[in-house]
């Protein structure tokens, strides 16, 4: 027979996996105005979700409460479909706002970069033609 041996309180310890690993976004979040709008478009809709089901049920039971639950249903889907525009409309108004963000290419960076160039070179001319008629120099290469 062999011997244990008194194991650590260390030794004993075993590693544990973490919950949960982080991993970087494939999307962008949402921006705050349109993740706004997004929620309270859910919670609208779920409510008329649930509002169009117990109509149904009262319906189907006989129950008094079908028709007004039938009218707030008609009214829950007009809420609805506002709350989904109102995302779609807040998106929009974000992005004109705020800019789309882009990494130009390079080929955009070159005609950028060569305006640029052809720009600057016009303003130095510009000046040195400024200057020639500011002297009053009509083309004199001294002063005799």
């Amino acid at each position: 027979m062999t011997e244990r041996k008194p194991v650590a309180k260390d030794e004993e310890r075993t590693y544990h996996r973490p919950l949960w690993v982080e991993e970087p976004a494939r999307r962008r979040r949402l921006p705050d105005p349109v993740r706004t709008a997004a929620v309270r478009a859910v919670l609208i809709i779920a409510v008329t979700l649930i509002q169009a089901m117990v109509a149904v049920l009262c319906t189907l039971a006989g129950s008094w409460l079908a028709f007004p639950m039938v009218l707030s249903s008609v009214a829950s889907t007009v809420a609805a479909t506002w709350g989904v525009l109102d995302v779609w409309v807040t998106r929009q108004v974000w992005s004109q706002r705020n800019g789309v963000v882009s990494a130009p290419s390079s080929t955009a960076r070159a005609l950028r970069r060569e305006r640029r160039r052809a720009r600057r070179e016009a303003r130095a001319a510009e000046r040195t033609q400024a200057r020639i008629r500011r002297r009053g120099g009509a083309g004199q290469l001294s002063h005799s």
